[in-house]
C-alpha cells in the first residue's frame, strides 16, 4: 500500500487550497472527498477578491481540483470514517472499505449546515437566499427579506440583518417559541414574526427567491431570503478518534501560525477551526497548513541524512 506524505480529508476550500501549495512542493498528496460539504451547495460567492458577480463553489471546487491535479495531486472519492495511528503513520478508513495510509493528516472536513426539507429552497442559496450576513448581508441593502430559520437562531439573524434593511420577516419554521425578551426586541426593531412551517420557497426564473408558502397555504412575499436554522454539524468526529482536542463547540483549536493541532502530524483548516465561514480564510488556512505541512516533510528528509 502506498504511503503518502500527507492526506488531505476533504475536498473543499480549504482542502483543495492545501493540495494546491503542497502539489507544488511536489508531494505526493491524496486528497479524499466525499463531495457533500457546504461548497458543493453555493451557488455564489460575492465577496471574493476577483470575483466582483460572484463564484459558484461548484466552479471553485472544479478549477482548484483541476489544478491540483495538474500538480500530481491524487483524489479518491470517499468518506473517511474511522482513522488511527499505527507507530509512525496513520491509517485512514473509508466508507468504502478501502484503507489509505499517511504520515502526516490535514482535515479540512468543514461544517454542514443544516437545512430543513424546503422545496425551491438549495437551487437558491447563494443566489437570492443567503447564509452568512459577513458575506452577503450587501446582497439586501434596503430589499424586502424574509428569514428561514428557527428559534433564537433565527431571530438573531433577523436582528443582525437591519443593519442592511429595515424590511424584514422572520418565519420561525421549526425552532422553539422565543422568549419575551426576544419577542419584544423583534418588534421594538419592526421585524414581522412568524411561528409557522414553511412549505416552499417561491421562486420566479429559476433561483430568483420572491417569498414563501406557509404550511396554512399564506404566501408571504419577499426580494431575498436568509436562512438560520442553527444546530450545524461540526464534521471533528475524526479528529475526536485521534485524540485532538476540541472545543465545546466541536471546533478544533490550532496553533496560530502552523495550524497544526495538539496531535503531531495532524493539521486542521477551514471551518472546524475558526468557524468563521469565510471561503477566503479557508485558502489562506489551507495554504498556511500545508507550509508548515511541508517544514515537517523536510525535517524528516534530513533527519534521515543525519
Amino acid at each position: 500500500m502506498e504511503v503518502y506524505e500527507c492526506i488531505i480529508v476533504g475536498g473543499g476550500i480549504a482542502g483543495l487550497q492545501a493540495a494546491i501549495q503542497l502539489g507544488r512542493y511536489r508531494h505526493r498528496i491524496l486528497v479524499i472527498d466525499a463531495n457533500d460539504g457546504r461548497s458543493t451547495l453555493c451557488r455564489a460567492y460575492h465577496n471574493l477578491l476577483g470575483w466582483s458577480d460572484g463564484v459558484s463553489g461548484e466552479t471553485l471546487r472544479a478549477c482548484g481540483r483541476q489544478q491540483a491535479e495538474k500538480l500530481n495531486v491524487r483524489f479518491i472519492h470517499d468518506e473517511v470514517v474511522a482513522v488511527c495511528k499505527k507507530e509512525e503513520q496513520f491509517q485512514l478508513t473509508g466508507k468504502s472499505g478501502q484503507t489509505y495510509e499517511a504520515k502526516r493528516i490535514l482535515l479540512a472536513t468543514g461544517v454542514k449546515d443544516r437545512i430543513p426539507s424546503i422545496e425551491n429552497l438549495i437551487p437558491c442559496l447563494g443566489i437570492s437566499i443567503y447564509v452568512c450576513p459577513d458575506c452577503d448581508g450587501y446582497e439586501v441593502t434596503n430589499k424586502k427579506v424574509i428569514v428561514l430559520g428557527a428559534g433564537k437562531t433565527g431571530a438573531n439573524m433577523a436582528l443582525t440583518l437591519l443593519y442592511w434593511t429595515n424590511d424584514i420577516t422572520y418565519v420561525n419554521h421549526d425552532g422553539e417559541e422565543l422568549h419575551a425578551g426576544m419577542m419584544q426586541q423583534l418588534r421594538e426593531r419592526g421585524i414581522r414574526y412568524i411561528r409557522q412551517p414553511i412549505e416552499s420557497v417561491l421562486v420566479k426564473e429559476e433561483s430568483l427567491f420572491c417569498g414563501v408558502r406557509l404550511q396554512s397555504g399564506t404566501v408571504i412575499t419577499g426580494e431575498r431570503g436568509f436562512i438560520a436554522f442553527g444546530h450545524n454539524q461540526v464534521n471533528t468526529d475524526l479528529a475526536k478518534q485521534l485524540g485532538v482536542e476540541r472545543l465545546e463547540n466541536k471546533h478544533i483549536p490550532t496553533d496560530a501560525r502552523t495550524k497544526q493541532t495538539n496531535i503531531t502530524n495532524v493539521w486542521a483548516a477551514g471551518d472546524i477551526g475558526v468557524h468563521s465561514e469565510q471561503v477566503a480564510i479557508a485558502m489562506g488556512e489551507g495554504a498556511q497548513a500545508a507550509i508548515w505541512i511541508h517544514k515537517s516533510i523536510m525535517a524528516e528528509k534530513a533527519n534521515l541524512l543525519d
